[in-house]
């Protein structure tokens, strides 16, 4: 019993004593949603407040995508207040509720995802089968911010931020989709950038570290299934992979490393929330990967999967230039269920 714990407080120092959140007088995170979400929609007119405002019970909260979502006329599908909708001034507050919503480093790489539609539509052309203009970006609140329960959603094409509050606080910051087609640009002036470098290393510098007795538990026969959109709830069944009771000290921090990575997409109050639910004892908390070293490119997938919450990555994708394996998707999913209702 004394050994399982000392593990358990190893693995809460690797997480940087996250359960001890220092109190400031600086206005939380929630409080900055509020007030950017009621600023942006004082320079809505009517009809965009039609397109950009729901009850907080539509069902339009909880169902969301991050890939393109277009008809046969490649027009898109999506609710929501579209970007190339607004005036300068509107798309000024409406990223001002993004950054919000983000940490510095993470609005830097959601507006570089953004940015990326442009050259996707460079290299596939005109004859490209989706239509790719960052522009395509839609804004959705729902409820009345500050106002009992209310959330507010910035998604399109490999992006996906979303939020639900109650009470001045954010009671769930899920789910969190950040994805990069390519993961590495490979041509151009920005040939070598890479939008989420973090998230590939720490678990490649984790996946190198295990030995064979370890990789018999970690490595998958098959690919973990693609992130489940569209839905309040992962999907994920029973965790798969290796426990991190079984992993040494330091493999401990490289997971806990990568963990942070994810969370630190969010701005400092909420990032601290989310790694304190996500503090697992070791043997519930798993690892697992698969990686095909023998096709091109050599894709591979990983999942951390804790009791709370889940967090899944793909790099199986070929990109838009027709590089293999250079297409990421990766999220952060509350368990059982995103999008709660109430605090628990």
């Amino acid at each position: 019993m004394l050994s399982r714990l000392l593990t358990a407080t190893a693995v809460l120092v690797a997480f940087g004593g996250v359960l001890l959140i220092a109190q400031s007088d600086k206005p939380t995170s929630a409080a900055k949603m509020t007030t950017a979400a009621d600023k942006l929609l004082g320079t809505l007119a009517d009809d965009q407040k039609k397109k950009a405002t729901f009850a907080f019970d539509d069902p339009h909260r909880k169902t969301w995508f991050f890939t393109p979502q277009q008809d046969k006329e490649k027009k898109s599908t999506r609710k929501g207040l579209r970007l190339d909708a607004l005036t300068a001034d509107q798309k000024a507050a409406v990223l001002d509720l993004l950054k919000a919503g983000l940490s510095a480093t993470g609005y830097e790489q959601a507006t570089g995802i953004i940015s990326l539609e442009s050259l996707l539509a460079e290299l596939e052309g005109k004859g490209g089968a989706m239509t790719r203009d960052p522009s395509w970006y839609f804004v959705s609140v729902f409820g009345e911010p500050g106002n009992g329960q209310w959330g507010w959603r910035l998604e399109g094409h490999h992006l996906s931020v979303n939020f639900t509050l109650e009470k001045g606080e954010v009671i769930c910051a899920t789910p969190v989709l950040f994805g990069s087609n390519p993961a590495e640009i490979r041509t151009g002036p920005n040939k070598g950038k890479r939008l989420l470098p973090e998230i590939e290393d720490t678990a490649k510098e984790l996946i190198k570290s295990l030995t064979d007795e370890q990789n018999t538990l970690a490595k998958q026969a098959k690919q973990l299934p693609e992130i489940k959109e569209g839905q309040p709830t992962a999907g994920v069944e029973k965790p798969v992979g290796i426990a991190a009771a079984k992993l040494t000290d330091a493999q401990k921090k490289t997971l806990a490393k990568l963990i942070n990575a994810y969370a630190d997409r969010l701005p400092g109050d909420v990032a601290a929330a989310e790694k304190k639910k996500a503090t697992a004892g070791p043997e519930d908390l798993f690892f697992a990967y698969c990686v095909e070293a023998d096709k091109p490119g050599k894709p591979y997938s990983y999942r951390v999967h804790g009791p709370s919450f889940v967090i899944e990555f793909l790099n199986v994708q070929g990109d838009s230039g027709k590089n293999p394996a250079n297409h990421i998707h990766s999220g952060w999913r509350t368990l059982p269920s995103d999008f709660v209702l109430s605090a628990k």
